[in-house]
C-alpha cells in the first residue's frame, strides 16, 4: 500500500509539477537571463546525439549507421520549464526542432519571431544569453542548421495562403533562418557600428550616419576615422572597426548576376517575371542611373510579389525570394544614391519606393491600389494647387506610416514581452525598420513635406530637432509643463496631469495629461483621442525619429500648442512670449467648468427597467445617456438594436444609502464628507497635490468597499425576472455586456468616453451580480475621477447606472463620427472598425475611412494584429489575423452611409442644435449592422476659438498654383 501511494506520489511530482507551473516572474526571467549571460553553457546542458529512431545517446555513444542521427546542445531544465511556462524559447537550435513547433502558428508565428529578436540581442549585446556560451563547441553545428532551415522553407512555401497573408514575415524570416549561406548583413552592419559607438564615443556621428542614411562612402568615414585615431585607439578596438569596414564591404558588394542568372534559368513560373529578372543584369549595366535602377527593382520586387504563386515548385519560390531579397539590397543602396532635385522627380521617387513598399511586403495590395492613383496623377500636369500637393503629402505620409506600422504590428506583441526581461529588445523593430524601404521612402517624404511646409506657410517650430515636416496636430490646444519622452513600453508610466508626454503609442487608459505627441496615432476616434479633442489637450503626431530627436529634451518645463491647421510649437520655458505666458497667468482653472445638472434626477425608481420603456429625454433622470439614447434606438431602429435591461440611478443611490463598514456613517455619507474635507483643506492652503491625494486615497477606500457591498435580495430577484422577460432565458444562460452608463456623460461641454468601466460577455450569475458591483465602484477610480477633475464643479454628484444588453458576437466593430474629423467636411463621415468586438474604442490601429456621399477614402488600414471574440460560454477568446483584406466591404459602406442619414434626421431633428454631431458604436455580424450606443460628439469650444490658436494658424492660399519642376 505504501510503495503504491508513493508511486502516485513521484507521478504527481515528475508530470504534475509542470500541468501546475506558474508564469514566472519578469524578475524571475530577467535573473535568468543573466545567469545564462556567465555561463560557459548559456542555456544548454551537455552536447548529446539526437537519433532518428528518437533515442538520445551521449556525445561519445553516437547512433548506430543504420539510424543515423545529428549532434547538438540540449538545454537545461530551466530554459525547458520556461518555454512551458511563459512561451519564452531561448538559444533555439534549429535542428532539433519540428517545422509546425517553430512556425508556431497558434501564437501568430511566436517562437519564429523570439528567434529573429534572439539573433538581434546575440548580435548587439555579445552573445546576450550566450555570452560565454557561444563558445561552447559542438552545441550547433552550422551545416545542420542550413539544412534545417531549407527544409523548413520548402515545407512553408507549400502553403500558398501563408505566403499570401505573411508575405513580409516570410522575407524577414529567409534574412535570419540559414538556408543557403547567407547572414542578415545588414543588422550586422548596425549592431557593429552601435557596439563600436558605445565604446567609443567619438565614433557616435559616423554610427548615426550608417543608421540613418546609409551609403557605400561611409565605409571611407570608417576608414578615415581609424587612420585618424590610430594611436588612441587599442588593438582591440582596431579589430572591431576593420571588421566593420569588412561587413560594410560585404554589404555594399555588387550583386552576382552571373549566380542569379544560373538560379533562374531553371525557373518555372510566370515567364514575364523571369525575363525581367533575366534582364536586369544587362539593364543594371547599362543604367549607370540610380533613378533608373531603384524604378526597375522596385518593379521587380513587386511583380515577384503578385506572380509568385503561380511558381508551383517550393524551391523555385525559395529562389525567387531569395532573389527578391538582394535586389531589395540593391534598392536600399541605390535610393540613397537617388537625389531628387525636382518636385516631380521627388513624387516619383516617393511612387517608385511606394511600389517597393508592395514588393517588400510592407503594403498590402488593396492598400496600394487606394493610394497609387493619387500619386500618379499629381504629375501628370504641368502645375498643381498647393491644396493637391498637401493631399500628395498627406497620402505619402500616410504610405510611411503604413509601413512602418506594418513591421510594428508583426512584432510588436513579442518585442514587448521580451522588453519586460531585456529593454535591449525594444531596438529590434527600429533595426527592422532602418533595413527596410520605410528609412528612405520617410526621408523623401520628409524632404517634400518640407518643401510644402514653405510654400503653404505651414511651419513647425519644435525644439531644434531636424525633419519636422513629419509632425503633425490632431487636436489643437496649448500646454505647459514639463517634458516626458517615453521611448519604450507606456503601461509602466505613471502619468501626472501637468505634464506633457511623447509616446511611441498611448496607453489605451491614458488619465488626463497637459498634451501629448505620438508615433502611432492609433485613431481618431479612440477614448483617449476624444478626451484629448473633448477637454482642448494638444495632440499631434511624429515620426520616430523626431521621438528620438527629442530625448535630450526629457525633463524640461516646455510650452506647447498646435494650431486648427496642425502646425506644432514646442518650445524652452525661456524661450516663451510673453503672450504664451499670459496664457497661464490664472493658475484658477478657466476651462469651461460645468455642473452635473441633478435637478430632474429620479432617485426614487428602484427597479429594474427595460430599455424599451426609455428615450433620449430620461438621460440624466432616470439612467444616463447610454442606455437612453439606445432605448431611443431600440424605437427607432428595432431589428439593428439589441434588447436591454437598465439599472436606474435610483437602484446605486438605494445601496449607497446603506451603512458603509467601519465608517459609522452610509456610503453616501462618507462621499460627501470627503468632498467637504477636501474643499476645507483647499480653503486652508492646502497644496492641490496634497488635496488630490487626501481624495485619491479616500475614494480608494469607498471604491474597495463598494466592491464588498451586500446586495439587496428584492433587486436580485428583480433584476432575474427581467432577465427572463427581456431575454427570454434565466440569468446565467445569456451572455451579457454591463456598461457603465453616468449622469455626467454626453453633457453639451464633456463627453466623458470610455472613463469607466464596461465588462465584457459575461455568463455566469455570480460574475453578473459581482460585476454590477464592479461597475458601480469605476465611478472612483483614480482615472475616472481625475478625467472628471478637470471639468466638474460637483463631482459628488456622479451617480452611475447601468445598461446590461445580451452580447453579439459581431465580425467586426467600431465607431463612426458624423462629420469629417481632421479632414473632410461636416456631411462626411469618420469610420475607424477593427475586428471583432470592442473595436476602435480603445486605440487599436482600426481601418479608418473618410465617407463622402460618393467616395470612401482609406485614412489608414487596421494594425491591430490581435482582435477578441465572444463566444457563447462568456469571456473573450483571442485570434489572430492578417492585413491581406480590407474590413469593411461596399456593402457596410452603403449600410454605414444610410445608418447615418437616419442618425442625422431622426435624432438630430430632436437636438436643440440641428448640426449637432454623433459618435456612433457599431458593429457587423454576418454584414447585418447592429447599433450599440450613440451619444453627442463633443469638441472642446475654447480650444476653437482660442485667439492665441487663431494667431498661430497659417493662412493657406490653396488654389495657388505650383509648376510641377520647381526645383526643390
Amino acid at each position: 500500500m505504501a510503495k503504491n501511494i508513493l508511486k502516485v506520489l513521484l507521478i504527481f511530482f515528475v508530470f504534475g509539477s509542470n500541468s501546475f507551473a506558474q508564469e514566472q516572474t519578469t524578475s524571475a526571467i530577467k535573473q535568468l537571463v543573466e545567469t545564462y549571460k556567465n555561463d560557459i553553457r548559456g542555456p544548454y546542458y551537455r552536447i548529446k546525439w539526437f537519433c532518428k529512431d528518437g533515442s538520445i545517446r551521449d556525445a561519445k555513444d553516437p547512433c548506430p549507421d543504420d539510424i543515423d542521427g545529428i549532434q547538438h546542445a540540449s538545454f537545461k531544465q530551466s530554459a525547458l520549464d520556461l518555454r512551458k511556462t511563459n512561451h519564452l524559447y531561448f538559444g533555439e537550435i534549429l535542428a532539433a526542432i519540428k517545422t509546425n513547433e517553430f512556425l508556431d502558428a497558434n501564437h501568430n508565428y511566436s517562437r519564429l519571431k523570439q528567434y529573429q529578436i534572439g539573433n538581434y540581442l546575440k548580435s548587439i549585446d555579445n552573445g546576450w544569453i550566450l555570452r560565454k556560451g557561444q563558445y561552447y563547441r559542438g552545441a550547433i553545428q552550422s551545416e545542420d542548421e542550413e539544412a534545417w532551415g531549407k527544409a523548413f522553407f520548402e515545407t512553408v512555401l507549400n502553403d500558398d495562403n501563408f505566403i499570401k497573408t505573411n508575405y513580409y514575415l516570410i522575407r524577414q524570416a529567409l534574412k535570419d533562418i540559414p538556408h543557403n549561406g547567407d547572414t542578415n548583413i545588414g543588422q550586422l552592419m548596425r549592431s557593429e557600428s552601435k557596439i563600436l559607438a558605445e565604446e567609443i564615443p567619438s565614433f557616435m556621428d559616423i554610427r548615426i550616419k550608417i543608421h540613418g542614411n546609409p551609403q557605400k562612402t561611409d565605409i571611407k568615414l570608417v576608414e578615415h576615422f581609424i587612420q585618424k585615431n590610430d594611436s588612441k585607439l587599442s588593438l582591440k578596438e582596431k579589430k572591431k572597426l576593420k571588421d566593420l569596414v569588412v561587413t560594410m564591404e560585404q554589404f555594399y558588394a555588387p550583386l552576382d548576376f552571373k549566380k542569379i542568372d544560373k538560379e533562374i534559368a531553371s525557373l518555372n513560373g510566370n515567364a514575364m517575371v523571369v525575363e525581367e529578372i533575366k534582364n536586369f543584369s544587362t539593364y543594371f549595366n547599362d543604367h549607370n542611373s540610380s533613378r533608373k535602377i531603384v524604378e526597375k527593382s522596385a518593379s521587380i520586387l513587386a511583380n515577384i510579389r503578385g506572380t509568385i504563386l503561380d511558381f508551383k515548385s517550393v524551391k523555385d519560390r525559395l529562389q525567387l525570394l531569395d532573389i527578391s531579397n538582394q535586389l531589395e539590397n540593391i534598392l536600399l543602396i541605390e535610393t540613397q544614391n537617388w537625389k531628387t532635385e525636382n518636385l516631380a522627380e521627388t513624387i516619383h521617387k516617393i511612387e517608385a519606393l511606394t511600389c517597393a513598399s508592395l514588393g517588400t511586403g510592407l503594403l498590402e495590395f488593396w492598400e496600394y491600389d487606394q493610394v497609387e492613383n493619387n500619386l500618379k496623377n499629381s504629375t501628370n500636369k504641368e502645375n498643381i494647387t498647393i491644396e493637391e500637393l498637401n493631399n500628395v503629402l498627406n497620402t505619402s505620409r500616410s504610405i510611411v506610416e503604413w509601413s512602418a506600422s506594418l513591421i510594428k504590428a508583426n512584432y510588436n506583441e513579442d518585442v514587448l514581452n521580451y522588453t519586460h526581461f531585456e529593454p535591449l529588445a525594444y531596438g529590434f523593430i527600429d533595426d527592422r525598420v532602418r533595413n527596410s524601404i520605410a528609412l528612405s521612402l520617410g526621408e523623401t517624404v520628409s524632404k517634400l513635406g518640407t518643401f510644402v511646409a514653405k510654400i503653404s506657410n505651414i511651419n513647425n517650430k519644435v525644439m531644434s530637432i531636424d525633419n519636422q515636416s513629419a509632425i503633425r496636430g490632431l487636436n489643437p490646444g496649448y500646454a505647459f509643463g514639463e517634458l516626458v519622452v517615453v521611448d519604450g513600453n507606456p503601461d509602466a508610466i505613471e502619468v501626472q496631469t501637468n505634464k506633457i508626454y511623447i509616446f511611441q503609442n498611448p496607453p489605451s487608459d491614458l488619465k488626463p495629461v497637459a498634451g501629448i505627441m505620438t508615433v502611432s496615432e492609433g485613431n481618431l476616434v479612440s477614448h483617449v483621442q476624444l478626451l484629448a479633442r473633448n477637454l482642448g489637450i494638444p495632440n499631434a503626431a511624429l515620426s520616430n525619429e523626431n521621438l528620438s530627436a527629442l530625448k535630450k529634451d526629457n525633463g524640461k518645463k516646455v510650452f506647447y500648442a498646435v494650431s486648427h491647421k496642425g502646425n506644432v510649437i514646442l518650445k524652452e520655458e525661456d524661450d516663451m512670449s510673453n503672450e504664451e505666458k499670459k496664457l497661464f497667468e490664472k493658475v484658477e482653472r478657466s476651462k469651461n467648468m460645468i455642473e452635473v445638472p441633478v435637478a430632474d434626477i429620479r432617485l426614487d425608481v428602484s427597479k429594474v427597467i427595460n430599455m424599451r420603456t426609455v428615450n433620449a429625454t430620461d438621460s440624466g433622470k432616470l439612467c444616463g445617456p447610454k442606455a437612453a439614447n439606445l432605448g431611443e434606438l431600440k424605437q427607432l431602429f428595432p431589428d439593428q438594436v439589441v434588447e436591454g435591461l437598465i439599472i436606474p440611478f435610483g437602484v446605486f443611490k438605494a445601496h449607497m444609502n446603506l451603512q458603509m463598514p467601519n465608517e459609522n456613517k452610509t456610503y453616501w455619507e462618507y462621499l460627501n464628507a470627503t468632498f467637504k474635507e477636501a474643499d476645507a483643506k483647499k480653503k486652508n492652503g492646502s497644496s492641490d497635490e496634497m488635496v488630490e491625494q487626501y481624495l485619491l486615497t479616500s475614494l480608494v477606500k469607498l471604491h474597495k468597499s463598494i466592491l464588498n457591498i451586500d446586495l439587496d435580495k428584492s433587486f436580485v430577484k428583480d433584476l432575474k425576472l427581467n432577465f427572463q422577460t427581456a431575454f427570454k432565458n434565466d440569468m446565467g444562460n445569456v451572455p451579457v455586456f454591463l456598461r457603465s452608463d453616468t449622469n455626467m456623460e454626453d453633457l453639451k461641454e464633456f463627453t466623458g468616453a470610455g472613463l469607466n468601466l464596461t465588462l465584457f460577455n459575461i455568463k455566469e450569475e455570480d460574475k453578473i451580480l459581482q460585476g454590477i458591483k464592479r461597475v458601480w465602484a469605476s465611478a472612483y477610480t483614480e482615472r475616472s475621477f481625475k478625467w472628471r477633475q478637470k471639468y466638474l464643479l460637483n463631482p459628488e454628484n456622479v451617480y452611475p447606472s447601468i445598461l446590461i444588453i445580451p452580447s453579439v458576437d459581431v465580425d467586426y466593430s467600431g465607431v463612426m463620427i458624423t462629420k469629417g474629423i481632421n479632414s473632410g467636411t461636416a456631411d462626411d463621415l469618420t469610420v475607424a472598425f477593427s475586428r471583432g468586438a470592442g473595436g476602435a474604442v480603445d486605440g487599436q490601429s482600426a481601418e479608418t475611412r473618410l465617407i463622402t456621399k460618393k467616395e470612401n477614402y482609406l485614412l489608414a488600414p487596421a494594425r491591430q494584429a490581435d482582435y477578441i471574440r465572444l463566444p457563447n460560454y462568456g469571456g473573450t477568446k483571442k485570434y489572430y489575423t492578417s492585413f491581406d483584406k480590407e474590413i469593411l466591404n461596399d456593402d457596410n459602406i452603403y449600410e454605414i452611409r444610410k445608418i447615418a442619414s437616419k442618425v442625422r434626421q431622426k435624432i438630430g431633428e430632436k437636438s436643440e442644435d440641428k448640426n449637432q454631431a454623433y459618435d456612433v458604436e457599431f458593429g457587423f455580424k454576418d454584414n447585418k449592422l447592429w447599433l450599440f450606443q450613440i451619444r453627442p460628439f463633443v469638441e472642446n469650444k475654447q480650444a476653437k476659438s482660442s485667439e492665441y490658436l487663431n494667431s498661430i494658424t497659417p493662412k493657406i492660399a490653396n488654389s495657388t498654383k505650383i509648376n510641377i519642376n520647381q526645383k526643390i
